[in-house]
Parts: structure tokens; C-alpha cells; sequence
């Protein structure tokens, strides 16, 4: 795995623009790995200049609404059947599948935006939308939101904490203390984003109750 993860971060570093769209494009459809492994590389290259920071998160938002509507037109022209049979081999499961379900009929349009920010479950909230023909337009619009979101709050970590590692490489910056500084300083933001959820989840089922009234 810890040679895939370089692989990946050489990748970016390689590729520049082109390998953060296709890396996040991956990310968000059928290869799941840690997007922290691609906009993280890419946020300290921008602080040293090789990128340009806007550009990186643009790339990656435009990779990540591409994969998901990748997934978004499988599930849609294959079917649900076609998606449990063969996710095997990518190694999702039909349990996988049940609960992504249940989690989008239980949030409805919206969970397309919350399930970008959540692990385990950003890659794969496609899926169900698009068995569910969710209106295209929305679904856009929530998945770029939220993919946005995430996207950014990775590059920053990555230009924030650049300054402060060693190496003049982009192959070990999650590996020994490097990968300490990034995983404490995920952590504090997947709080601050959980938080923020709970806020905004709270406000639309609020919004939509009162509408039903």
C-alpha cells in the first residue's frame, strides 16, 4: 500500500494539473485511496511555487464531480444488479451498497454533499443517486460543494504545514513525522467539518419541514 501511496504522490508531483484531475477522478469513482494522498502533495507544491493553488483545487473538484459522475452514469445505464455483481473486484460489497442506500433514502438529495466529506463513503453516494435518477443538475451542484469543501481544506493543509517539513521531494511528505503533523492537523479539521454538518443537515431538515407544514 505505502508503495501505491508514493506512486501516487510522485504522480502528482509528476504530472502536475493533469495527474491531480486524474488521481482525484480515481479517488471519487472506482479505485477508492486517500484523497489526502493527492491535494496534500499538491497544497506544498504550491508553497514552493511549482503550482499554482487555485489551479490545484480547481483540478481536483473538476476530478472529483468527473468520477463521481462516472459512478453517477454506471449505476444510472447498468443498474444495481450490474454494480453488486462486479464491485467485487473493487472491493465493494453488497453491504456496501445497502448501506450507501440507506444513507441517501434517509438524507435524500442532500447526502450527495455530506457523503463527500465523510470517509469510506465520499466514493461511493454516487452510486445510489444515480440508481435513484437524481435530477443531474443537483446532483452536480452538491457533489462540487462538497467535493469543493474537502478539496480545499487539503490543499491548505498541505501549503500550511509545507513550510515547517524537510525534504525537497514530494515522496515522503506522509511518511514518519511529516505524516504526523498531516494526520493531527486532518483530524482537527474532520471535526470542525463534522461539526459544520450538523449545523447544515439541522438547517435543511428544518427548512424542508417547515416547507411540508
Amino acid at each position: 500500500m505505502q508503495e501505491i501511496i508514493n506512486f501516487i504522490i510522485d504522480s502528482v508531483g509528476s504530472l502536475g494539473y493533469l495527474g491531480i484531475f486524474i488521481m482525484m477522478f480515481l479517488e471519487s469513482s472506482f479505485f477508492p485511496f486517500p484523497s489526502e494522498v493527492v491535494m496534500i502533495p499538491a497544497g506544498v507544491l504550491a508553497y514552493r511555487g511549482e503550482m499554482n493553488i487555485y489551479v490545484a483545487i480547481v483540478c481536483g473538484i473538476l476530478g472529483s464531480l468527473c468520477g463521481a459522475l462516472f459512478n453517477y452514469y454506471l449505476a444510472l445505464k447498468m443498474g444495481r444488479a450490474f454494480i453488486i455483481r462486479y464491485g467485487k473486484y473493487v472491493f465493494f460489497s453488497e453491504s456496501s451498497m445497502q448501506k450507501m442506500e440507506q444513507f441517501f433514502q434517509k438524507h435524500g438529495h442532500i447526502s450527495t454533499f455530506v457523503g463527500r466529506l465523510l470517509p469510506a463513503i465520499r466514493q461511493y453516494i454516487s452510486l445510489p443517486a444515480g440508481i435513484a435518477k437524481m435530477n443531474l443538475a443537483k446532483f452536480c451542484i452538491f457533489t462540487s460543494l462538497g467535493a469543493g469543501i474537502w478539496v480545499c481544506i487539503l490543499a491548505w493543509i498541505g501549503y500550511s504545514l509545507a513550510g515547517v517539513i524537510g525534504g525537497e521531494g514530494v515522496s515522503h511528505l506522509l511518511e514518519g513525522e511529516n505524516a504526523k503533523l498531516f494526520k493531527e492537523s486532518i483530524h482537527q479539521w474532520s471535526l470542525y467539518i463534522f461539526g459544520a454538518l450538523i449545523v447544515v443537515v439541522g438547517i435543511y431538515w428544518w427548512r424542508k419541514k417547515k416547507k411540508s407544514a
